[in-house]
């Protein structure tokens, strides 16, 4: 009976094409290990990251608005969902590796902090340096399986970290997940900026609503339907005049949304909650769960208390500082 592994690398062969990866060149893990005789090395990564620890956590950790009131906000872990199945539609239209793709989309997020990009913008004022897409390759080659990580294939790995800049270097499924996270953020927030009340349909732009149309599902559909034709060529990009479009777009959100007083009003209060935190484990260490005792010994003690603080979701951050700083009169 033959390897299913082996059967759909075969397929591979066929499915992917020269832009694409294919599972059986992949460059490996840092540490060797024996092939799953029914997954491929990608199909592998996308299970453990889905298994992981940190990919649980993404369901109570904020994409946008601080602790929302409603249902329908979108959190890191729509998000990371949004992404990776256009990630998927895309890599399937280019004939690329869809698996990988997957992986990246699942994967890249996994380092963001607490109460999203305020949460990140507090750490790095505190530690000095913290950015969450390298905080991401961190929880999957340090962080998970208390300790041990994730070993995931160089190809899904770099992909996580660059997913936000790019680099020379990127798989062609990199630049795929990192463009498909970008669509996908502008778009949903706006969605959610709707709903906040924050932004009314009129006050979106004529020239987005012209070239993208006036629903999110449309406008999601404009880009990924452009991003495929744009990158016939084998160069994953937006034809010229879409791209002039996102990145009004993109600016636009910038200035409507992301710097908007009204969303952002509570974040003055992120960095007091997580600083508190930081400051308190700095004294006392061996507090610190055993995980992060013991990388404070290997890392460092500040970058293990980032570690923790990085992991945590929104509501287990309020909690414990509630535990550390609120007297329990008080909250009864």
């Amino acid at each position: 009976m033959a390897c299913p592994r082996e059967e759909y690398e075969a397929l591979e062969r066929l499915l992917v094409g020269p832009d694409g990866v294919r599972s059986a060149d992949s460059r490996g893990r840092e540490k060797p290990e024996e092939p799953c005789p029914v997954r491929t090395c990608f199909q592998r990564d996308v299970d453990r990251i889905t298994h992981s620890k940190a990919f649980r956590r993404l369901r109570d950790k904020t994409q946008v608005f601080l602790r929302p009131e409603g249902d329908h906000y979108r959190t890191r872990l729509t998000h990371t969902l949004e992404v990776t199945r256009l990630a998927r539609t895309v890599a399937r239209a280019l004939h690329l590796n869809e698996d990988l793709a997957e992986a990246i989309g699942l994967g890249h997020d996994l380092g963001h902090t607490p109460f999203g990009h305020a949460g990140e913008r507090a750490l790095r004022e505190l530690k000095g340096s913290f950015f969450h897409y390298e905080q991401s390759l961190r929880v999957v080659d340090r962080l998970e399986k208390d300790g041990a990580g994730l070993n995931l294939c160089y190809e899904t790995r770099m992909g996580i970290l660059n997913h936000t800049y790019g680099a020379p270097d990127d798989t062609r499924e990199a630049t795929v997940a990192r463009l498909c996270d970008r669509i996908a953020y502008i778009n949903h927030d706006l969605d959610d900026a709707l709903r906040a009340g924050i932004l009314r349909p009129e006050d979106i732009p004529a020239r987005i609503t012209e070239a993208c149309g006036d629903r999110t599902s449309a406008r999601i559909n404009s880009f990924v339907t452009d991003l495929i034709s744009g990158s016939a060529g084998g160069e994953i990009r937006m034809t010229e005049p879409m791209a002039e479009v996102f990145d009004f777009f993109h600016n636009y959100m910038y200035d409507a949304v992301y710097r908007n007083p009204t969303a952002k009003r509570e974040e003055s209060k992120v960095l007091g909650l997580l600083g508190s935190i930081y400051d308190r484990y700095l004294r006392y260490p061996e507090e610190l769960p055993e995980l992060y005792r013991r990388l404070a010994r290997e890392d460092g003690l500040e970058q293990a208390v980032c570690d923790y603080i990085a992991g945590m979701t929104d509501s287990y951050a309020l909690q414990l500082y509630s535990r550390l700083f609120i007297p329990a009169a008080w909250t009864g």
